[in-house]
């Protein structure tokens, strides 16, 4: 269980490290992506960067699982 948290948090801290990086790519403002702006909230979800990002990582775990 120690190892999953560590695992885990050092994957969220590179996630945020490279956020600026994902954005230059276009990786949330893909068409698709909702956006609800309100005169004073904005509401945002990115479900098309979601299952790019998804299928993404499935296809590289699974080219490191055949290995």
């Amino acid at each position: 269980m120690q190892k999953l948290l560590i695992t885990l948090g050092l994957g969220i801290a590179v996630i945020g490290v490279l956020y600026p990086y994902f954005r230059s790519l276009g990786l949330g403002q893909l068409p698709g992506d909702i956006v609800l702006k309100g005169e004073s909230t904005t509401f945002y979800f990115p479900i098309v960067s979601c299952i790019v990002i998804s299928l993404f990582v499935s296809a590289l775990l699974n080219l490191f699982r055949s290995s």
